[in-house]
């Protein structure tokens, strides 16, 4: 590992610090505002808004009134033409975005080119905004006569109404594209909160709404706020229809209960600890490096594929080639794209990593490199590449979610049989890799139990693709065909012949 020097704070672009309520670009009502930390450096970036109860009450009035006075959720024509407006505008405040993606979320500058800023910005509005015109929103059934009169029936999608979008702060822009992508094409109007931590990112989305698009007022709401009690009405108030969340399994749970009361229907993308799995006969040269992928955005991502499985006759030698990946990373400053690994978002998130590194130590872990806070940088929240070998499934951090640069390697034994007992032994079921002879390789990643597999270097990602999970991964999917669905209500409407 290589640890480069931070370079002195520049902020190279225009943040938005106002929220977006019903149309309007506003500060928050009670004047409360929280620091924007830049997590390389531990310096305040900024101010941003943080929203208290009557901004919050505000939002969901708005969404709630445009949803049922407006012909938002019925003018298809309309969304689409408005969201081919949004999808333009962000294009021309591409590089503004890029750096705030590294200033606040710490994201690596190489990441911002991938899934961090270009992937999504590329198709998450465009794709959905298009298939308003392929969608079958009537379907019609055949006639028929139950009590001897014949009448005809037809099928017909309805946007679900209010839906509040509560997203994180380890890829801001790519998870906020794709709920607002989705909640707007399919007519419904939000609320969305995004994480404090990450807040101009998700701001400047407003600016851009209020100013470029003509989405009528109301229809999107943005309302960062520190305080759970002020987010709480989201998950409450019957006004809202829907939550769609993406975050911890144990904030999961919480919406579950909370919004049970209600009915609203939840669609949660929660945590992940998907297996980076080789067959016995993948070339280890050539696949064993992969396994760096685990430290994008320093591990701060929930598909990222943590559990290292080898068979066990190449278990030595499957844990000297990931050592020896891990230690030439470079890390330091997000801003020099010759830096692969930058911060993690926070002190509290940093302590909680080392935490599961010291306790994976006391259960009989091996640390192969890393382990702790990189040398030559005194500042950050900084986390050198780690590797945990001799990890076994009884050990916590073989089952628990990190969330940082970390990787544990663990041997089976059993052939095919056993890597698939090996990598379903989860409570998630989120993501997946397998490497080996194409043939074997597809039939056992058509055995993990998990919303989606990457086969020998293949990536599902896209706006087209449904991504979610099994078992403690979530509810539902968003993205794609399967994400547009779960966000409308489906009628049947019987009527007489003409």
């Amino acid at each position: 590992m290589t640890a480069s020097p931070i370079a002195a704070a520049t902020v190279n672009f225009n943040p938005e610090t106002r929220l977006l309520i019903d149309g309007q670009l506003c500060d928050a009502t009670a004047g409360r505002t929280a620091e924007n930390i830049n997590p390389a450096t531990e310096e305040v970036l900024g101010r941003t808004p943080d929203a208290g109860s009557v901004d919050m009450e505000q939002a969901i009035a708005a969404a709630r009134r445009a949803f049922d006075t407006t012909d938002w959720s019925t003018n298809h024509e309309f969304r689409q033409r408005c969201l081919m407006q949004l999808h333009d505008a962000l294009q021309e405040d591409k590089e503004d975005m890029r750096a705030e993606l590294v200033a606040e979320a710490g994201a690596p500058l190489g990441m911002t080119y991938i899934a961090q800023l270009e992937w999504p910005l590329a198709d998450a509005i465009r794709w959905p905004a298009q298939y308003i015109s392929d969608f079958a929103w009537e379907r019609q059934l055949d006639e028929a006569a139950l009590m001897g009169v014949p009448y005809n029936r037809v099928v017909v999608k309805e946007a679900m109404g209010v839906v509040a979008a509560i997203t994180p702060w380890n890829f801001p822009f790519e998870i906020i594209s794709n709920k607002i992508g989705q909640i707007l094409a399919t007519g419904n109007t939000m609320v969305l909160k995004p994480a404090i931590e990450t807040p101009w990112n998700a701001l400047r989305w407003g600016r851009i709404i209020a100013e470029k698009t003509d989405i009528p007022a109301g229809v999107v709401n943005i309302v960062p706020t520190s305080d759970n009690d002020v987010a709480r009405p989201l998950l409450t108030d019957p006004r809202v229809d829907m939550v769609s969340f993406t975050g911890s399994t144990a904030v999961g749970e919480l919406i579950a209960r909370l919004s049970a009361a209600t009915m609203k229907r939840n669609l949660m993308e929660l945590g992940g600890k998907s297996a980076y799995l080789l067959l016995d006969d993948a070339d280890l040269a050539s696949t064993v490096p992969g396994c760096i992928g685990a430290l994008m955005h320093s591990g701060q991502g929930c598909a990222l594929t943590t559990r290292m499985l080898v068979p066990r006759k190449h278990y030595e030698a499957a844990v000297e080639m990931a050592t020896a990946t891990f230690a030439s990373v470079t890390v330091g400053d997000p801003s020099d794209p010759a830096n692969f690994c930058g911060p993690l978002v926070s002190a509290k998130q940093r302590d909680r990593v080392l935490g599961y590194i010291q306790v994976a130590q006391d259960q009989g872990a091996r640390v192969t490199v890393g382990g702790g806070k990189p040398q030559g940088l005194d500042r950050g929240y900084f986390i050198a590449p780690t590797i945990l070998a001799d990890v076994s499934p009884e050990h916590r951090v073989f089952q628990e979610e990190i969330f940082g640069p970390v990787i544990t390697i663990t041997p089976y034994d059993g052939g095919d049989d056993g890597a698939v007992e090996m990598a379903n032994n989860s409570m998630y079921g989120l993501a997946g890799t397998v490497l080996g002879s194409n043939e074997r390789a597809m039939a056992v990643a058509r055995r993990i139990r998990s919303g989606s597999v990457n086969v020998n270097g293949a990536i599902f990602y896209g706006a087209d693709a449904p991504f979610g999970g099994y078992k403690m991964s979530g509810v539902g999917r968003q993205n794609g065909v399967e994400g547009f669905e779960q966000h409308l209500q489906t009628k049947v409407i019987a009527y007489p012949p003409a």
